[in-house]
């Protein structure tokens, strides 16, 4: 029977193709594999619809997932999206086991309470209050796995420690051995994504963590030599979608306040508005509060387009709930527009000062010197390669979408994956 273990960087982008075709144990790829070179991701590109989209080769319209969060006006601490239920349709670990492998899946986001037999799902800060996670994982993971192994690597997630690359590679090293390597293994990194964020995306803060996912893999490599089934396991290197390196942050909500959409008290509290931008990191999603009011939605449509027109703005797309379902399959109760830069620029949600751009802001994800959430066509895209049993060797394909991926992998392990918008890349399977 064929393996699939898919080794997933957060934020790998085409950009770091190069240098890891100079690395050890990356360049095994290279030599013995197949790579797609730009792979285009969903819209908007952020972290958890991507990791979607790749399983269940469909974009977020029919997934359900839009979003890394719930977004809510009312609650700006809304939760993330965080369980297995909340996707609507099949993935591949899904299919996987109705064909009768056996499925890991480790630190992946939306997989909480899986029907995956080894499962320890991507934490989520909002679900658990002080250091302790455990509170999460309990009803989510695999209780087997929780037991084994929790005792032994909590504290690589408490406060002091805080390396979750870590745990989950100690979780993959033991259950390759425990376990004898389930058939389809699903290992997440975190921390390429952190690094990006906070340095950008091509210098040699970028190149160490490289060399460490590469050390990483190698460990992957010698674990499935040493006990699991080597000669019939194919290996997957991808990401969920590439990063840009920030030229602007706009506070669009202080556009919109100063444009009498939104109203707040002397403490910039939310007192009522008409119109209001939710951040998706390098676009932003415009909610109307009233829908219907077609009034308010022309007057707010010609107010983006005459900001759109006002280079001062850096405002590049700007497109109707109708334009992104049809073009980029996203739509969401919260979107009626959806705006982005010109040049890459971060939006953020907050109501409080006067500054409309900000060089830098305080520590955060919509803050930093890089980040996503743009068009799927911009670069940086992220990339993927592969190699082993069923993958042909030296296929380079240039451009291609993530769509296709779930159903490339299915191939991969012998099956088809119905109900995906997505075709295989058959041009890399044996």
């Amino acid at each position: 029977m064929s393996k699939l273990l898919v080794f997933c960087l957060d934020a790998l982008c085409t950009l770091d193709l190069e240098y890891m075709a100079t690395l050890p144990n990356f360049k095994q790829i290279f030599e013995k594999g197949s790579v797609v070179k730009h792979v285009e991701p969903v819209y908007p590109s952020l972290t958890y619809p991507c990791h979607c989209s790749i399983l269940t080769g469909v974009t977020t319209m029919v997934h359900g997932v839009p979003h890394n969060e719930i977004v809510d006006v009312e609650d700006p601490h809304a939760p993330w999206y965080s369980l297995r239920s909340q996707i609507k349709t099949r993935t591949l670990m899904d299919v996987a086991k109705e064909n009768g492998f056996t499925t890991c899946s480790l630190t992946w986001p939306v997989s909480g309470g899986a029907n995956i037999d080894y499962n320890m799902p991507m934490i989520v800060p909002i679900s658990y209050q002080g250091d302790d996670p455990y509170q999460f994982y309990v009803n989510n993971s695999t209780q087997e796995i929780l037991d084994k192994y929790y005792w032994k690597y909590e504290y690589l997630l408490q406060k002091d420690y805080k390396d979750l690359d870590a745990f989950t590679m100690n979780l993959a090293l033991d259950i390759i051995e425990d376990y004898h390597q389930p058939d389809v293994m699903l290992v997440k990194m975190c921390d390429l994504d952190t690094v990006k964020h906070r340095n950008g995306i091509d210098n040699d803060d970028v190149k160490k963590q490289l060399r460490k996912h590469d050390t990483q893999f190698g460990l992957l490599l010698e674990a499935v030599k040493r006990f699991g089934d080597y000669e019939n396991t194919n290996f997957v290197i991808l990401g969920d979608h590439g990063q840009q390196d920030i030229k602007k942050h706009i506070n669009f909500n202080l556009l919109l306040k100063e444009n009498g959409f939104i109203q707040t008290d002397e403490n910039n509290v939310l007192v009522d508005w008409q119109a209001y931008c939710h951040s998706a990191s390098m676009s932003g999603w415009i909610q109307l509060k009233d829908p219907k009011d077609e009034a308010l939605r022309q007057r707010v449509y010609d107010f983006l387009l005459k900001v759109k027109d006002d280079p001062e703005y850096n405002i590049g797309y700007v497109f109707t709930k109708e334009e992104v379902e049809e073009r980029f399959g996203l739509k969401a109760e919260e979107i009626d527009f959806v705006v982005e830069g010109k040049e890459p620029m971060s939006f953020d949600s907050t109501l409080s000062g006067k500054d409309l751009f900000q060089e830098y802001l305080k520590p955060g994800w919509s803050h930093t010197l890089a980040s996503h959430g743009y068009l799927p066509h911009r670069d940086e895209t992220t990339t993927f390669l592969g190699f082993g049993k069923n993958i042909k060797e030296g296929v380079v394909l240039e451009r291609s979408s993530m769509l296709n991926e779930a159903s490339t992998m299915a191939r991969i392990l012998g099956f088809n994956m119905d109900g995906t918008e997505g075709t295989p890349w058959n041009e890399i399977i044996k």
